[in-house]
């Protein structure tokens, strides 16, 4: 059996990533979705016309890898596609705000992803892909996001990592670094509305990230940005001074 894992899976781009998947690998028997609200992961699954399994944990728990790996075990699938989707990003300087806030970052963005991937891999084969959505936050630290950016630049740097790991396996690691988008991700974290930054940045939509992040899989990139505005900013990120950089990048 054949299976695709996505996590993050009950809205906004993981909705997303879910809708599009059959189109880019039919082969996929069933669907293994993976978020903290039930009822929306029961939506979530009316939207592609194969066999789905729900998963509704909270990826900042250890016990929701542990079951994870157990039904991994229990049923022994091939993992033809993981996306590592779930994550959350919160406005505010260090030392300010909710304490609770910046430790689930960490704990969502990095821990949630390492663990998702490391239970997982064993089960993939020659040609099994990896998505991990990082962002253009990855590309330089922001301040008033600073912990969030950082977080992001472990997820790119993983994807490149266990990329080069997986590369004699042919399994592809793809890390995808969209700039904002309009879904429940800048509202929950209260970023709509209180950052000038996000006001004036182009906006990406989900429907063109998931194609083009699918079709990057495919090909075998280990990143893809879309937007030629982003494009450029990663190469400015890279070259022009930290001090710039900063400034250029405050939330």
């Amino acid at each position: 059996m054949k299976i695709a894992i996505i996590t993050g899976a009950s809205a906004g781009l993981g909705k997303e990533f879910l809708k599009a998947a059959p189109g880019y690998f039919p082969e996929i028997d069933e669907y293994w979705l993976i978020a903290r609200r039930q009822d929306r992961l029961e939506e979530a699954a009316k939207l592609v016309h194969k066999q789905c399994r729900i998963f509704p944990m909270d990826l900042t728990e250890t016990d929701s890898y542990r079951r994870l790996e157990a039904e991994l075990k229990k049923l022994n699938p091939t993992v033809d596609l993981l996306v590592n989707n779930s994550g959350c990003g919160f406005l505010g300087n260090v030392g300010e705000g909710e304490l609770e806030n910046q430790l689930k970052m960490v704990d969502l963005n990095l821990r949630g992803l390492t663990a998702v991937t490391h239970v997982t891999m064993p089960y993939m084969a020659k040609g099994s892909r990896i998505i991990n959505v990082s962002s253009i936050a990855s590309f330089c630290p922001n301040p008033r996001m600073t912990v969030y950016s950082a977080g992001k630049a472990y997820v790119t740097a993983f994807s490149y990592g266990i990329s080069e790991e997986c590369a004699a396996r042919g399994i592809t690691v793809t890390a995808v670094c969209p700039g904002p988008m309009d879904t429940e991700f800048i509202y929950l974290g209260e970023i709509k509305g209180n950052s000038k930054t996000f006001e004036t940045l182009p906006y990406c939509d989900p429907v063109k990230v998931v194609h083009g992040s699918y079709k990057a899989a495919l090909a075998g990139k280990r990143c893809y940005t879309p937007k030629a505005f982003y494009k450029l900013y990663k190469v400015l990120a890279k070259f022009l001074p930290i001090g710039i950089t900063l400034k250029m990048a405050k939330t």
